[in-house]
């Protein structure tokens, strides 16, 4: 990486970063959703594709484990991370199956499903969402760019407005961080 694309990166990060201050009392009120399903003995389903799928295990992690402070695991499940689940999804169904199958199997009225992703046009991230408001779901897009076919679709949206995915993803990690705070708050 050259001087250039290091400043023009951290640019960019900073760039996105100011922007953010308009999402707070969406993440706030994405929290409260959270928290008020955790509370009422719901779960947390988690989804995304590549980096996304990370930031779900993560995030999953962040509850059921701790984030900053001693607490009971929260119920939080990332649907990305069960291979045979995935792979036999896939194969039977299609790669557009793999998290709608899933929530057929794991999801119930009173859940929230988070779906990540940054173009906002995940394929198997919106038939999670489908699949998850017929089953009663609460649905929550954290998402990129303009928000995509995704933003219409969930209950809510939290949408980094930027271009480039791996400014996106920064920010999600960012977003993902002040969701387990204000989770933790509301606990």
């Amino acid at each position: 990486m050259t001087t250039d694309s290091w400043a023009t990166a951290l640019d960019e990060h900073f760039q996105v970063f100011k922007q953010l201050s308009a999402l707070e009392p969406r993440v706030r009120q994405a929290a409260d959703l959270v928290s008020e399903a955790l509370n009422n003995g719901g779960r947390v389903l988690v989804c995304g594709n590549g980096g996304s799928a990370a930031d779900a295990q993560h995030f999953a992690a962040e509850l059921t484990g701790r984030f900053e402070r001693e607490r009971p695991g929260l119920a939080a499940i990332a649907l990305t991370t069960d291979t045979s689940a995935l792979t036999a999804i896939g194969n039977d169904y299609g790669f557009e199956k793999i998290f709608a199958r899933q929530l057929q199997a794991l999801g119930c009225p009173g859940d929230v499903l988070l779906g990540i992703s940054t173009s906002g046009h995940s394929a198997n991230v919106l038939e999670a969402v489908q699949e998850g408001r017929s089953r009663g779901l609460t649905t929550l897009g954290l998402l990129g760019r303009d928000g995509g076919s995704l933003a219409a679709a969930v209950d809510m949206s939290l949408v980094v407005p930027a271009d480039r995915t791996a400014r996106i993803q920064e920010a999600h990690l960012f977003i993902l961080h002040m969701l387990c705070t204000f989770i933790e708050d509301a606990l």
